[in-house]
């Protein structure tokens, strides 16, 4: 067939709802974006463990780092998920890894910030968790079947980090002044970085109008963005805190929250590799890569031992 009607027999089946597999003819466009844009999700949840990690230790209570362990796991999950989703694509995955330790490969300039107090850990939870799971929610009906079903848990264990990272706070929230004051210090930090996350604005988005197309997206960066806003405006108050936001203010005639303008001169930096922690986190991957070779090693051989004992007893 040609190639003309090999992408209009590919445009109908999504189009009509149809799930694209890995052995279906796709364009190489397709391919390249759903590989990058799933390596880099992938990449996000493996490096996202870092600055959670950080307080694993420093937990105030057993029961606060019982759930950040379990958080943090969670996220190391997602990663193997999405590895996997990747790999169905024809890349592999030290490809993948090693594009990630030499800066070639993104992941979400969320996490290139630092972590300053424990209350950054419900701050996390609650905003960067709650706008990853609005743009995850959507992927769950994204047009590539792999990385649709692989976001279905993804999902469900998001939105418990979510609950739980607002339930940390809300208790800080109703502490000491100085509990309070830190609370709303993190709010005050992740607040605009949690905006970002979105990605830029349509206007400057090279990517959107292929990817909805495509139904790889089903809303656009700026549509997010606001859903997000409007949700955590409300949320808010049950915090008894403020958004850092003098612009912000539910509009009636649009039925959506108005806001400030974005630091896109920060947000191009950050992703540019100069943000507060870039250099950091590639330095803290790099060494837990270089140091786990041994047990990389090591399943390798375990497997071509288990794999040479069933032939001998098939033999």
């Amino acid at each position: 067939m040609l190639e003309q009607d090999l992408e209009k027999i590919f445009q109908n089946k999504i189009d009509n709802e149809i799930k694209i597999e890995p052995k279906d003819w796709m364009p190489d466009a397709y391919r390249k974006t759903n590989i990058r844009q799933i390596s880099q999700h992938a990449h996000s949840e493996v490096v996202g463990m870092l600055p959670e990690g950080n307080w694993i230790s420093r937990a105030p209570s057993l029961k606060r780092k019982a759930i950040l362990i379990a958080k943090v796991q969670d996220e190391g999950g997602h990663g193997l998920y999405l590895y996997s989703s990747a790999e169905t694509l024809g890349i592999g995955r030290d490809e993948m890894i090693n594009d990630l330790h030499i800066g070639k490969a993104k992941y979400s300039s969320i996490f290139n910030y630092p972590s300053l107090s424990w209350a950054d850990m419900g701050a996390i939870g609650w905003l960067v968790d709650g706008a990853a799971i609005l743009n995850q929610v959507m992927l769950c009906r994204t047009s590539y079947g792999p990385y649709a079903r692989a976001m279905v848990r993804i999902c469900k264990e998001e939105s418990f980090h979510q609950r739980q990272g607002f339930e940390s706070l809300l208790v800080l929230s109703r502490g000491t002044d100085e509990q309070k004051a830190m609370c709303q210090d993190a709010i005050n930090r992740w607040w605009w970085p949690s905006l970002m996350m979105f990605g830029p604005k349509d206007s400057e988005s090279t990517n959107s109008d292929q990817s909805m197309k495509w139904k790889i997206k089903r809303k656009t960066n700026d549509e997010l963005r606001q859903q997000f806003i409007d949700m955590i405006a409300e949320q808010i108050k049950v915090l008894g805190m403020t958004l850092p936001d003098d612009k912000l203010k539910w509009n009636e005639k649009t039925n959506h929250y108005d806001f400030g303008e974005i630091n896109w001169d920060e947000f191009w930096n950050v992703v540019k590799g100069n943000g507060p922690c870039n250099k950091q986190r590639l330095v803290a991957k790099n060494k837990a890569h270089d140091e786990g070779e041994w047990v990389r090693a090591a399943a390798k051989v375990y497997a071509a031992k288990k794999l040479n004992r069933q032939k001998e007893k098939a033999a």
